[in-house]
């Protein structure tokens, strides 16, 4: 428990109370959250997790099961069948006021069911890439889970980390923080320990104190340490976590659902005052008419439209895990299916996630053992983020079991790598010298050397020495190695304090050659996203013609390259022009990254990118779906939709396949009930003019579309032709429109037939015999119905060329049976049906293949015409 002071500054407000404790000195902030240079112990930090409770914010919570439940309720289609509901029991019709209260109460709990098992789902993927943090406790620094961190515990922060909660910091290596999920400031903040602000002014706000840091920022640069003094909730997030964390824009999906919903919501309105005055007009009855009218709205509608959707994506994502594929935002999966451009890293993505080291050359392009020396010294001593290169070099040094020309070293100090200087320098003592090793990219060394160690001797760098040395850079390059140079600098100063600016006058001893070879699994995988019809693009920070190299290894054919020099340099049209014909850019900074994602979309694309730097947070923010592997840094997962559980292209693959299977499905649903839907409406106009009575009572009309909803909840495991497959998908209302108005009355024509027959032949002409002209429009309505689906679902020959699945058949099947056993049963008596003759069934097989024919007739002129289906 804390003492009595921290208990009085409870009752402040939380920047008082973080700005309070930053002002203490480091003994007194001890004291204050009783904890010392060793941590907390593990019993103190067990008891302080169960006061303060877990490190998760608001926005981070599962959502509680009840709260889910009524969730479910707020849907527009549910709110058209409470009214209804409602109004049927205002007027004692209790046997219409049930069913539709069965059919709210079906449409909630299959849609809550989903969303629950979807979270659930989610929740025990998300467990598998779950952040964590260093942690000091009882002496011993270690990785702990996130959300296990307790106010008093003392924190390592290095490139990389996300910060876990708000803490004072106590030590601090040139570290920079990204704020701006906080302050929208995309500039970095140094933060450092006894910052120079005048920390007594009250008008001082906490995020402007740079010892402090918060949870929700990241470190870009830097080491640093610091106490934790506010988890969870109580953290300066905490009160702003549902609008600081950073969401995805509208997607594709988004925008497409809308539209979707816009286009039933129009229909409803001109449709039921429609329906409501010409059965008003020509019966008299206006009660019947109002009711009536309300029933076909609701059967125009696919209620079970949620909850087909939510179904589709959670069926998506578990497919998903188990080709290796965590799904953190269900909505990416349709994006997948919709991404016609995916803009990736070069590095472990399509090239093997192993880079070897395989030469260590001096300035002259000859072998070098001490260049490989002072490389192991830098990449062994420096404690921010190992890259691949650093592994190589101290593996290659380990495994080869190369003695180091040095007696003793002990590490000084270091200058971390940050993205503008492309750098990382290492201070070591060796054998009483100060010794300053920098390693890093080839244009940046050579910019801060001025002098070369060819044969053991010290020479100046002229311009020729320059040339070849970027001649020997340029072979390395064009072997499809990476290259590093090394450069040295002794006993700059007394004391070991180093800074920036002493990366200056130094001596360039060589170069590192590594190779990070071309997967050959990315051969095969980018052949197939190209035949999919998705273009790949590399985005790399490395040089070009390393990069020009690899994709052509890998068959992105690369015209011409595009460097981020040349792109800050172009205006926001220029760039809409080269975006498109340009598939690899190179030498890239973050925002540039971002850039071009953000014109690509401008141009009507929807952007997948792929990544798993720190530098490629703001690109995975900004893409339509933002792809990582687990094992990417913090910060780069957070922004993340999809994490891949292996670095593959051919994992994705398997993503973009099922988004279409996800999308083509939610299509079917959509656009096979809409249009069936309206053809019955069609048909009721119709029949309203000129029959004497209705042709189907609204609770009739009710348990027709239950029924049919019911069956298609299938729809989500249904098999998609390959076809269908072979491009992006797009949310297209307009085509929806088309597909309604000329698909939709084919119905109508049999419905007709179907009134003519019961007109006729079995005189259900009266109002005495509605009942079994209603039975009988009842059931043909329903079996073709349910049928057409089957014939609509593909552009093949269905039954045939195209079988649906399983799970399909099956329903369709139980829809008919229900439909007629409700019919040939008593329980006819409940819906006001009657017995059919015997002979109706020959002229109800007749109508049925007459009208599935004829679908597909017009199916395959739409197609002729149209170019186009589902």
């Amino acid at each position: 428990m804390m003492n009595k002071k921290m208990t009085d500054l409870k009752k402040t407000t939380k920047d008082q109370e973080l700005r309070k404790l930053a002002m203490l000195s480091e003994r007194d902030l001890m004291m204050e959250l009783r904890t010392s240079e060793k941590g907390l112990s593990e019993e103190d930090a067990k008891n302080r997790l169960e006061e303060y409770g877990l490190n998760e914010v608001s926005a981070q919570k599962p959502t509680p099961a009840i709260i889910m439940f009524l969730e479910a309720f707020k849907d527009p289609f549910v709110y058209v069948l409470a009214l209804l509901m409602v109004v049927s029991a205002a007027t004692k019709d209790f046997e219409a006021a049930i069913v539709m209260g069965l059919m709210i109460l079906a449409s909630v709990v299959i849609a809550f069911i989903q969303e629950y098992r979807s979270q659930k789902a989610s929740l025990s993927l998300k467990e598998l890439i779950e952040n964590t943090t260093a942690v000091t406790r009882e002496g011993v620094t270690k990785e702990i889970p996130m959300d296990e961190v307790v106010p008093g515990d003392i924190v390592t922060l290095a490139t990389g980390d996300m910060i876990p909660a708000d803490a004072v910091l106590i030590w601090t290596k040139d570290l920079f923080i990204n704020q701006s999920s906080l302050t929208g400031e995309s500039m970095p903040v140094e933060k450092f320990v006894e910052a120079g602000v005048d920390r007594n002014q009250e008008n001082v706000s906490a995020l402007d104190m740079q010892d402090l840091v918060f949870m929700g920022t990241d470190v870009l640069s830097g080491q640093g340490k610091a106490i934790i003094l506010k988890t969870g909730q109580n953290t300066f997030f905490g009160d702003i976590a549902k609008n600081a964390t950073t969401q995805r824009g509208k997607t594709s999906f988004d925008i497409g659902l809308t539209k979707v919903s816009k286009f039933l919501l129009r229909m409803v309105m001109i449709l039921f005052p429609i329906v409501f005055l010409i059965n008003g007009l020509t019966k008299g009855e206006w009660g019947e008419a109002f009711f009536f009218a309300i029933a076909v709205a609701v059967g125009l509608t696919p209620e079970m439209l949620p909850m087909i959707v939510t179904s589709n994506l959670a069926k998506g994502a578990l497919s998903l895990s188990k080709h290796k594929v965590i799904v953190k935002e269900l909505p990416s999966i349709q994006n997948l299916g919709s991404m016609d451009v995916l803009c990736t890293d070069k590095t472990g993505t399509i090239t093997e996630d192993r880079v070897v080291l395989v030469q260590h050359l001096d300035p002259m392009g000859n072998v070098n053992d001490n260049v490989l020396d002072m490389a192991f010294l830098n990449s062994h001593y420096q404690t921010g983020w190992k890259n691949l290169m650093d592994i190589a070099v101290i593996n290659f040094h380990e495994e080869n079991g190369i003695e180091s020309p040095f007696k003793s070293v002990t590490k000084l100090d270091e200058i971390p790598f940050d993205f503008s200087r492309r750098r990382l320098t290492v201070v070591v003592n060796a054998d009483g010298h100060q010794l300053m090793i920098t390693k890093g990219a080839v244009e940046e060394m050579e910019a801060v050397c001025t002098h070369a160690e060819i044969d053991g001797q010290l020479v100046p760098l002229t311009p020729e020495l320059r040339k070849k040395m970027r001649e020997v850079n340029i072979r390395m390059n064009e072997q499809g190695m990476r290259a590093l140079a090394v450069a040295v600098k002794k006993d700059v100063h007394s004391e070991a304090i180093y800074a920036v600016e002493d990366e200056k006058d130094m001596t360039l001893i060589g170069f590192m050659g590594f190779l990070d070879p071309a997967k050959k699994s990315a051969i095969t995988a980018i052949k197939s996203l190209h035949e999919h019809g998705v273009n790949v693009k590399v985005l790399t920070g490395d040089n070009d013609i390393v990069a020009k190299k690899v994709c052509g290894d890998v068959g992105i054919e690369v015209s011409h390259v595009v460097l981020g020099s040349e792109i800050d340099a172009m205006s926001d049209e220029q760039m809409k022009e080269e975006v498109e014909k340009t598939n690899l850019f190179a030498k890239l900074n973050p925002m540039q990254k971002s850039r071009i994602i953000e014109t690509l979309q401008s141009n009507g694309h929807t952007v997948g990118f792929m990544g798993d730097g720190i530098n490629d947070a703001p690109a995975l923010r900004k893409a339509d779906v933002g792809i990582s592997v687990d094992t990417a840094a913090d910060i780069t997962k957070d922004a993340s939709s999809i994490i891949l559980l292996e670095k593959s292209l051919n994992v994705l693959e398997d993503g973009v396949i099922e988004g279409r299977k996800v999308f083509s499905n939610m299509m079917k649903y959509i656009k096979i009930t809409i249009s069936s839907n309206f053809g019955n409406v069609f048909s009721i106009l119709v029949a309203s003019a000129f029959l004497p009575f209705l042709p189907m009572l609204s609770i009739q009309l009710l348990i027709q579309n239950l029924i049919y909803d019911i069956a298609q909840l299938t729809i989500p495991w249904d098999n998609v032709d390959e076809e269908e497959l072979a491009k992006p998908v797009h949310w297209e209302t307009n085509g929806l429109m088309k597909f309604t108005l000329c698909i939709g009355p084919v119905s109508s024509i049999f419905d007709i037939m179907t009134y003519l027959v019961m007109w006729y032949v079995f005189s259900a002409n009266t109002i005495a015999t509605q009942s079994l002209f209603q039975t009988g429009w009842f059931v043909v309505g329903l079996v073709s119905q349910t049928l057409v689906v089957h014939m609509v679902r593909t552009r093949k020959l269905p039954f045939i060329q195209s079988i649906a699945s399983t799970p399909v058949i099956l329903s369709s099947i139980g829809a008919i049976a229900l439909g007629i056993l409700i019919v040939l049963t008593p329980i006819r008596d409940a819906f006001d049906f009657v017995k059919l003759p015997a002979n109706y069934w020959g002229w109800f097989i007749l109508i049925i293949v007459l009208y599935l024919v004829t679908v597909e007739v017009a199916k395959k002129l739409y197609i002729h015409i149209t170019k186009e289906w589902i």
